[in-house]
């Protein structure tokens, strides 16, 4: 039976086991296409393990994942960001000795001149994709606000920075559906507002948004569904304000 028109991702009876610890057990849950879903859970409840599946990073031990009415569980990563699916690292994934725009520029995919010999025998495409390239770069630079940084080296931005520099690289890649994990985490207050406003805005762009965050207040400000994982099951899901009002989630994640 194919999606429906507004679920964009899909994954039925997901399991996942590491040395006999069942990281995923049976899980089944949709996104649905241009809205902001986000997944919380104590440490070892299986978000990033669910990420890593969906983005081809691990392979499941059964069960599928749907995009698009197509199975992907069996694609290797580069795949299946090829198809439209990218991911943003917990851990921020820059050229530290790369400008911002040299970042966000080495993020284009299927750029002319990967080859070496195409500068040369395609000297006017390649110089015309590489204008268009740092006009689009500039603009993510712009929409994320580092606009000012553009000629700053990667290393000497703030932390808070770097994140947002890491969330242009992503959108360089131009990708349909955005995996975010955990975006808001270690940075400072005012990059925590920044970067919702952000990812609020993707959906503008027609984004589909799917994020892991333990920052609560994130999860209420930017969350149009959530699901609740423990132990790798989904145990709760609904409205952001549902959930963390449910019993289960106080008594298993939030401890009261």
């Amino acid at each position: 039976m194919g999606l429906t028109d507004d679920i964009i991702i899909e994954v039925k009876n997901l399991s996942k086991s590491f040395g006999g610890v069942k990281a995923l057990d049976d899980v089944n849950i949709a996104f649905e296409k241009n809205m902001i879903t986000g997944l919380i859970g104590p440490n070892g409840a299986g978000k990033t393990t669910l990420f890593n599946i969906i983005s081809g990073i691990y392979k499941p031990d059964c069960g599928e994942v749907r995009f698009k009415n197509m199975n992907i569980e069996k694609l290797p990563a580069h795949k299946i960001s090829q198809l439209g699916i990218g991911r943003l690292f917990q851990d921020i994934r820059i050229f530290r000795k790369l400008t911002a725009l040299e970042n966000v520029l080495v993020a284009f995919p299927n750029q002319v001149g990967e080859k070496f010999y195409e500068p040369i025998i395609k000297r006017n495409k390649f110089l015309k994709s590489e204008k268009n390239n740092i006009q689009k770069a500039e603009e993510l630079l712009d929409f994320v606000g580092l606009k000012d940084y553009k000629n700053t080296l990667a290393e000497n931005l703030s932390y808070g920075q770097q994140k947002l520099l890491s969330i242009a690289r992503l959108l360089a890649l131009d990708a349909e559906v955005l995996l975010l994990d955990e975006p808001a985490s270690g940075i400072h207050p005012y990059f925590i507002e920044k970067i919702c406003n952000l990812i609020k805005d993707l959906l503008k762009m027609g984004k589909t948004v799917i994020f892991t965050e333990h920052n609560m207040n994130v999860v209420l400000e930017i969350a149009d569904w959530v699901y609740l994982l423990n132990e790798g099951k989904v145990i709760a899901f609904g409205l952001p304000q549902e959930v963390l009002e449910d019993k289960i989630t106080k008594e298993v994640y939030l401890g009261v």
